[in-house]
């Protein structure tokens, strides 16, 4: 059985240098430190970051004089406000890429545009850059019923950075059917798009395809969606233990891949327990590509 493993599976720039900071933030005060939500959608990072005193809690209202840090996805300014007010002190961990969508956001706001995010209203990316976007706001995903809402307005578009071009380019489509003027600032990050077509040319190459991450990640639950468009086969798992056996019976190519926030010991364990898995069929071939 041949794994094939994709080159850019894994940690993002972003999500590096969040994690980095937030180990480093522990070892620096030790206590009293906190994450608005999960730092990033993987729960076992999130569960060695509190195993170090890195804990995670939901409201700003909950931490008062401590440290806090900003997750990689980021979050609105009456958040920053609300930290500060409570004698906090910030460790910023945003996402430069999501940094640069929340400026577009302010920038598209201050020159009267009618701002469009494409992405998933629930994600809390995409409530961060709403902060910045001002009331009045539409997001979308599909761009469905986008063309009646638009018509006659001059419209600026920005995406969650970890939605898929095509998504992007459907709600284009549709305000150019009737908007004004249309202005589009491509937030979408450079590595998710990489990782999405990396993913699609192997599912196409493979008898089955694992994609490893949080069922929480949203860049991991799309890069599932993808690799599904290609191939039946595709198991959307969090760690090695979830494995099962018989899915590989007669399967001759694996491919692997995870998304943004899922750590290369993770993806390490599931190669050896493929390793395992195979132990009484031939010597696996496994190759980066």
């Amino acid at each position: 059985m041949e794994i094939i493993i994709a080159k850019n599976a894994g940690f993002c720039f972003g999500v590096k240098r969040a994690i980095k900071l937030a180990f480093d933030t522990a070892k620096d005060y030790g206590k009293d430190v906190y994450t608005l939500g999960p730092i990033i959608h993987n729960p076992q990072v999130v569960k060695k970051l509190a195993e170090e005193g890195v804990n995670a809690v939901e409201s700003s209202n909950e931490v008062s004089n401590g440290v806090v840090i900003l997750r990689s996805h980021g979050v609105t300014p009456k958040v920053i406000e609300d930290i500060n007010k409570n004698g906090n002190r910030i460790i910023d961990a945003t996402c430069p890429f999501v940094k640069k969508a929340q400026r577009y956001a302010t920038q598209l706001k201050d020159e009267g545009y009618q701002i469009i995010i494409v992405g998933d209203e629930k994600h809390p990316e995409v409530k961060s850059i709403i902060g910045y976007a001002g009331e009045g706001v539409i997001v979308t995903e599909t761009g469905e019923g986008i063309s009646e809402l638009v018509r006659n307005k001059k419209v600026g578009i920005i995406s969650q950075t970890t939605q898929s071009r095509a998504n992007l380019l459907k709600v284009i489509d549709e305000s150019l059917k009737s908007a004004r003027e249309v202005k589009i600032l491509n937030t979408i990050c450079d590595a998710t798009s990489i990782r999405q077509e990396e993913a699609q040319e192997i599912a196409r190459d493979v008898d089955l395809m694992l994609v490893v991450g949080g069922r929480n990640s949203a860049n991991t639950t799309r890069l599932a969606a993808i690799c599904k468009e290609e191939l039946d086969k595709v198991y959307h798992i969090e760690v090695a233990d979830e494995i099962n056996e018989e899915w590989f019976r007669g399967v001759n190519r694996v491919g692997i891949t995870a998304g943004a926030s899922t750590p290369d010991w993770i993806i390490e364990e599931i190669v050896h327990k493929l390793g395992a898995v195979n132990e009484k069929m031939e010597q696996n071939t496994i190759r980066r590509c």
